[in-house]
């Protein structure tokens, strides 16, 4: 499975909502999730990819990590996918 379908299952799974109703350009506003499923959503993305995202979950508008919909979110995740492997 790669990056972007399982930042896709996973967000689906956290919004209650089949992966196929997730579209790369859907906000998490979109798709009904709070800030508590936000962090829920990241906690599960670190865990799948055994990587560390650089998120405050106090301040997310302050994140170093963009979260504006899930394009962004699955582009960061490659990213430091990508850094991990290097």
């Amino acid at each position: 499975m790669n990056v972007k379908d399982k930042v896709i299952e996973i967000i689906a799974e956290q919004a209650v909502l089949e992966p196929s109703d997730v579209t790369m350009d859907s906000t998490l506003e979109d798709l009904g999730i709070d800030s508590l499923g936000l962090v829920e959503s990241i906690f599960a993305i670190e865990e799948a990819f055994d990587i560390s995202v650089p998120f405050n979950a106090n301040e997310p508008e302050k994140s170093d990590f963009d979260i504006s919909s899930v394009r962004q979110i699955v582009q960061g995740i490659e990213k430091l996918v990508a850094e991990q492997h290097a």
